[in-house]
């Protein structure tokens, strides 16, 4: 019999096991992720955990975020492109289903998003479907190399030869030298940026598992990128460059970098994260040998009936963008903070 409950902090040690062993989880799916959310952001996580014969045997997490003045989202997970449902079989799935449902009733959540992968590829996507980008990785940094192709090693050697490094010193400084690089995209992009504190949340929650990579020329950092791990899977959920070192492909050699890394370390598969079918940043990811899994994000309403996500208004978003540029880099990076935590993409 297979009963389902919220799992609590004497769980993580049995949890993360369980991620690590299925073959469809992802690093978000880590323990590690709730707590850097909790501790940042104060959103509170509801992680389900079903067991039968005392065993683990399927796990949703979910985190409620509740912005000001609207209704809440019970979702897994904000901030990153999976979370969803693992689960042994669909009695399981259901019957995970069926408590999310209860407890988006329970936290009077006006609607329950599960985020996964469906198995489309790439042959039956059209432009506006979003895409998690795939690489398998070989036995080796060495083998991995030997199947770009000639023009992408020469745009690594480029990048060598322009006299950028790499750190992969996982110190404050080097998470403060992350964040401004990436603080200063969100502001170029229009987009709200994360909390600084977020980053240091999920060092110290990720541990080992977190690989940060930090591209200097001279004494300067002009691209960095964060990486998690669960097992022998992989993810970059962030990664930039700062525009005006561009030129000298910073972003090549931090790629590079960061697959070199985890090729020579055991790690089997790489996801490159999130992009539109066929857009530049698809295009970027797919020279490296990358392959799309089409995104599968599910809305749920509070009865647990499956519901059409509304659409985003193009012409507005623009507008927002635009004026969030014009602001100084000082005021995006304070009030960035307190718009992004209700943002759950």
């Amino acid at each position: 019999m297979t009963t389902i409950r919220i799992a609590n902090q004497h769980d993580q040690a049995a949890w993360d096991n369980f991620v690590h062993q299925q073959s469809n989880a992802s690093p978000y799916h880590l323990f590690a992720w709730k707590t850097a959310i909790e501790q940042t952001y104060k959103h509170k996580g509801y992680y389900l955990i079903a067991e039968a014969e005392q065993a683990i045997c399927g796990i949703l997490p979910l985190i409620l975020v509740q912005p000001p003045l609207a209704s809440a989202t019970l979702c897994s997970l904000p901030f990153c492109d999976l979370g969803g449902i693992i689960a042994s079989d669909q009695t399981v799935v259901s019957a995970l289903m069926n408590k999310a449902a209860t407890l988006c009733k329970e936290l009077k959540a006006g609607k329950l998003e599960l985020r996964s992968r469906s198995m489309n590829n790439g042959s039956t996507l059209s432009e506006e479907q979003k895409v998690s980008m795939l690489l398998p990785l070989p036995d080796s940094s060495a083998e991995l190399l030997a199947q770009f192709k000639s023009k992408l090693r020469s745009q690594i050697n480029k990048a060598k030869k322009n006299g950028l490094t790499v750190s992969f010193e996982k110190t404050p400084q080097n998470i403060n030298a992350f964040y401004n690089i990436f603080a200063n995209n969100m502001k170029r992009l229009g987009s709200p940026v994360h909390s600084r504190q977020l980053f240091h949340a999920l060092n110290q929650a990720y541990g080992e598992q977190l690989l940060l990579a930090v591209v200097s020329l001279d004494n300067t950092a002009v691209g960095a990128g964060i990486v998690l791990r669960a097992g022998n899977r992989a993810c970059i959920p962030w990664a930039s460059t700062l525009f005006e070192y561009n030129r000298l492909s910073p972003n090549m050699l931090l790629y590079w970098s960061l697959l070199e890394q985890l090729a020579d370390s055991g790690c089997k598969h790489f996801d490159f994260g999130r992009s539109s079918y066929n857009c530049g940043t698809y295009k970027f990811k797919a020279q490296w040998g990358a392959q799309p899994q089409a995104l599968e994000w599910q809305q749920y309403d509070s009865n647990g009936e499956l519901s059409e996500a509304p659409q985003s208004n193009g012409k507005a978003r623009n507008i927002i963008e635009q004026l969030w540029q014009k602001q100084p880099l000082a005021s995006a990076n304070f009030f960035g903070p307190m718009v992004r935590k209700y943002i759950t993409l």
